[in-house]
């Protein structure tokens, strides 16, 4: 209830405004942007954002993703501007487009000050939590005019989170290691949302207190902490199987005498889409396979 609460809330601060445009609004960076009127060109530099568009239904404002917006595959029919660290400024240009979708973890800031130069708007987001996914996903609402289908598209995420935390909810909580990264080693931390997907799973993440969202790791650290579930992270669209040889020679660790070794699809995990809700059931089906048989 306090999460539906919040993202109301959030619906009725970035709403009261466009009744009469143009209007200011504050990005999730807390840059003041001001549109004349309703974005109707949007291009988005951010898979998740691009994720959170067509499922709210405002992929018909979308002329533009990155080489990574790959989901859902109508996705990748839109045209491509590049890669999200150096997208094409000169493509980006030739959409014409009357607001450009960034975030401050993947796009560089020289990307954000020459769209800047360019007079483009810039809308920046970002979502290390769950309450952040959700205010993304109310303030997308609003610029891609579908706001209505934004609490229906929460509601039905909401639900299932809640029904893999209530199912886990009884069982003891294994200590787990996510590996994001295996070279060099990159794990979530605390201002990760992967940690607190983790928990919501029903496992404790053994680098829930490193600094900052997903830092560099010691194989040592990890041994020190004992994991009882290990998760690798498999990335980008078909991706083959993921390299565990490194693990499974360490023999000695608890997760590797019992086999709880898993694979999982990043994007379900590190993408703050509707997906999420996909990426906390495969992680709890991974460290509570007992609940889910």
């Amino acid at each position: 209830m306090l999460a539906r609460a919040v993202l109301l809330a959030s619906i009725i601060v970035v709403a009261t405004a466009p009744s009469a445009w143009p209007f200011t609004v504050a990005d999730m960076g807390g840059r003041a942007l001001t549109l004349p009127a309703p974005p109707q060109r949007i291009i988005s530099l951010v898979p998740s954002v691009t994720e959170l568009i067509f499922a709210l239904g405002g992929q018909e404002r979308l002329v533009g993703v990155t080489d990574f917006c790959d989901w859902p595959a109508d996705a990748k029919r839109k045209p491509s501007v590049g890669g999200m660290i150096s997208p094409s400024l000169e493509t980006i240009v030739t959409l014409r487009p009357d607001l450009v979708i960034a975030t401050d973890s993947g796009n560089r800031q020289e990307t954000v000050a020459q769209l800047d130069r360019l007079r483009i708007p810039v809308f920046m987001v970002h979502a290390n939590r769950l309450a952040e996914m959700r205010e993304v996903t109310a303030r997308l609402g609003i610029l891609t005019g579908r706001e209505t289908s934004v609490a229906p598209l929460v509601d039905r995420f909401d639900a299932r989170i809640r029904a893999v935390a209530a199912a886990v909810a009884a069982a003891p909580r294994p200590r787990v290691l996510y590996v994001l990264w295996p070279e060099p080693l990159i794990v979530p931390g605390r201002d990760a949302i992967v940690t607190e997907l983790i928990g919501l799973a029903g496992g404790d993440s053994i680098t829930a207190n490193e600094r900052n969202d997903y830092p560099r790791y010691s194989v040592e650290a990890a041994v020190a902490h004992a994991p009882e579930v290990i998760i690798l992270a498999r990335h980008g669209t078909g991706s083959g199987p993921i390299a565990r040889d490194k693990w499974d020679r360490l023999v000695s660790l608890p997760a590797i005498k019992s086999g709880r070794v898993h694979a999982v699809d990043g994007n379900l995990m590190h993408r703050y889409g509707p997906r999420l809700a996909d990426g906390v059931e495969q992680l709890a089906r991974a460290i509570h396979p007992e609940v889910f048989r």
